[in-house]
């Protein structure tokens, strides 16, 4: 699959994505700075992998759309709450996010802790009430994904990582740091959307989802490290060298660039190997070759 056709993909799932966000929201003039806030940064733009992970693994197991895009939605709301409070002052104090002011730079500090509050809670909200997977699928991929993002999941790993800026992490210490505060986010956007597809949390072929996800999370986060030292500010959206400023731990901690990106592509060609046995996995396998190779 060329980087075109894959890039018309993704354009696909992130507006079927969006659309199915905004018909989240109702107006309510009272609450208008709080929706205004949240919807900031909800289209904001960003990549939107993970409904799109949702969005692809459901299909590869023979699910609808109208059942993956709930959990797609959720998933997504999460991420944009959880990027949100990282760039508070209290955080990471960054100004810009794909290429715009931060919220709390736009709406104040207040106001940004509040909309991502709302966008917590509002995703556990539009993916119980997920009529199209079924009560069942619903109820498990809520308890999966409060798990993924809570302290054992992407809150442990954010708590880790304001910790690590005190002091030097081992390895293994930085490996569990981005499998809990990364990877357990992307982990349950790609079960969810097995879920939504009637898999089982104990079939065999979730173990397959599974090995996927923490593959391309964690090349994910390596290339992200890399990007941070060598990447192009206006490109990325983003602030660069904001690791190095914070003394936070990175694989650039351990690895040169060259060894890092070595790296990525190991864990990608296991994500790949892993997932190419299943029928309509193209898209899968191209998505993870895209992230390792990823410039933004």
């Amino acid at each position: 699959m060329t980087d075109e056709i894959l890039q018309l993909i993704l354009d696909r799932n992130a507006t079927m994505t969006e659309n199915a966000l905004r018909k989240c929201y109702a107006e309510d003039e009272d609450l208008q700075v709080l929706l205004d806030s949240e919807r900031y940064s909800l289209f904001a733009g960003g990549k939107r992998i993970r409904p799109c992970l949702t969005l692809e693994f459901c299909r590869l197991f023979g699910g609808e759309d109208a059942a993956a895009l709930p959990f797609a939605c959720a998933v997504e709301m999460i991420h944009t709450y959880s990027l949100i409070h990282d760039d508070l002052p209290c955080m990471d104090n960054d100004d810009m996010r794909r290429g715009k002011p931060t919220n709390h730079k736009v709406f104040g500090e207040t106001t940004a802790l509040l909309a991502g509050d709302a966008l917590l809670t509002g995703a556990f909200e539009v993916a119980g009430a997920n009529e199209a997977a079924g009560a069942e699928a619903s109820a498990k991929a809520v308890v999966y994904l409060a798990n993924c993002a809570g302290r054992y999941g992407m809150i442990g790993g954010q708590i880790m990582d304001l910790e690590g800026e005190k002091k030097k992490l081992t390895l293994d210490q930085l490996l569990k740091l981005h499998s809990l505060k990364t990877g357990a986010l992307i982990s349950a956007a790609a079960v969810m959307g097995a879920l939504a597809a009637g898999v089982s949390l104990t079939d065999s072929c979730m173990e397959d989802v599974v090995t996927y996800a923490e593959n391309i999370r964690l090349a994910f986060q390596i290339v992200d490290d890399i990007l941070d030292q060598t990447g192009d500010a206006a490109e990325l959206g983003k602030n660069v060298g904001v690791d190095a400023e914070h003394g936070k731990n990175t694989f650039l901690s351990f690895y040169t660039v060259e060894e890092a990106q070595f790296y990525a592509d190991r864990l990608t060609q296991e994500a790949v190997a892993v997932i190419r046995k299943y029928p309509g996995s193209e898209t899968l396998c191209a998505l993870a070759e895209w992230l390792a190779t990823r410039k933004k």
